[in-house]
């Protein structure tokens, strides 16, 4: 048996040769395009290991032990803030746990018959869309709030979504009082939140952040730093269940999570520092071009060009890269000079 050219790596429990460079560029991109935007870069790993050649199921599993590792580092930064309410966190936690478990049970099914591939692109195409939707709308807001403002209107009334109001009205034991987060309420509103993005997880293979941290938000009632904080704290443990279930499935490659961890770790810290230079639309724009170009390589894989979708995707998150590495620089050198001058 010949050896391989230098740029395939072999992966020993799926059996297939993956481009490496495109590995350590995927996990150096999501530590960027994470720390850069606030939010893993999950929903991004998935999609790009099974453009690369990794079956879904492998895809998703090796996804799912990739956070697992991100999210310990994170956990333990945001607790040093207070900024973990973990009564709640783990009122959330058995719920989770059941929804990755018949998540993954649901992709191993899918596998069985054929059809993982088909539906899981289709499911995060649809995910995907709704993260754009979602973050359009709240762009426009934003800017219909910034006219009124300059032609003088009060704005000062204005109220966000204030769903949890009416829902911690709803009293079907146990209650339970979270005092870091500063709410009472039915033990089964965070649980099905925790549930309903544990399926989410299972299936896709992503934190489940995207969704649950807005839903503690808007529908549970935590303060938006506790909220961070608790989030990450939940996708620790419940990330573990779900590398433990997949690992006991046979759908994870280590080799893959350890090189995708090296390279996010790394970007992460670039991603974290270029934010304080950057303005907040302008991370914004780049975060939902990151979302059109990722539905795309999909379809693309989907309809037969995985080549076309690999170029496009590693292209496009190479390119966001050195834009945020750009910015992070310039920021820096501006800065510095203001130091120097301010000093002299």
């Amino acid at each position: 048996m010949g050896s391989l050219p230098w740029y395939l790596m072999n992966m020993p429990i799926s059996g297939i040769d993956i481009f490496w460079p495109g590995l350590v560029l995927i996990g150096f991109s999501v530590g960027v395009i994470g720390g850069f935007f606030g939010m893993g870069g999950a929903w991004l790993v998935t999609p790009a290991l099974n453009i690369l050649g990794f079956p879904m199921a492998f895809a998703i599993g090796t996804d799912i032990a990739h956070i697992a590792g991100k999210s310990m580092i994170a956990t333990i930064r945001h607790a040093k803030f207070g900024n973990v309410d973990v009564p709640l966190g783990l009122a959330m936690l058995v719920f989770t746990m059941v929804g990755i478990e018949i998540g993954a049970r649901l992709v191993m099914y899918l596998e069985a018959i054929g059809f993982v591939g088909p539906v899981v692109r289709w499911v995060y195409v649809v995910f995907l869309a709704c993260i754009f939707a979602m973050t359009l709308k709240d762009i426009l807001g934003k800017r219909k709030i910034e006219r009124e403002a300059a032609a003088g209107e009060d704005i000062t009334m204005r109220r966000g979504i204030e769903w949890y109001k009416t829902l911690h009205k709803i009293n079907i034991p146990p209650m339970m009082n979270f005092k870091m987060a500063g709410f009472r309420c039915s033990l089964w509103l965070p649980g099905i939140v925790g549930f309903a993005t544990g399926v989410l997880a299972g299936f896709l293979g992503i934190g489940g952040g995207m969704l649950r941290m807005p839903a503690l938000i808007y529908f549970v009632g935590c303060p938006t730093h506790i909220a961070v904080g608790t989030d990450l704290f939940e996708v620790m443990i419940s990330g573990l269940y779900g590398a433990f279930t997949y690992t006991l499935k046979g759908r994870i490659e280590l080799i893959a999570v350890v090189v995708m961890l090296c390279g996010a770790a790394i970007g992460a810290q670039i991603g974290t520092v270029a934010t304080k230079y950057s303005r907040g639309l302008g991370i914004i724009f780049w975060f939902m071009v990151c979302i059109v170009v990722c539905m795309t390589s999909i379809i693309l894989k989907q309809f037969g060009q995985p080549f076309i979708a690999g170029v496009l995707i590693l292209g496009v998150v190479a390119w966001v890269c050195l834009v945020i590495l750009k910015i992070m620089l310039v920021g820096a050198i501006k800065e510095l000079r203001e130091k120097k001058a301010a000093g002299g």
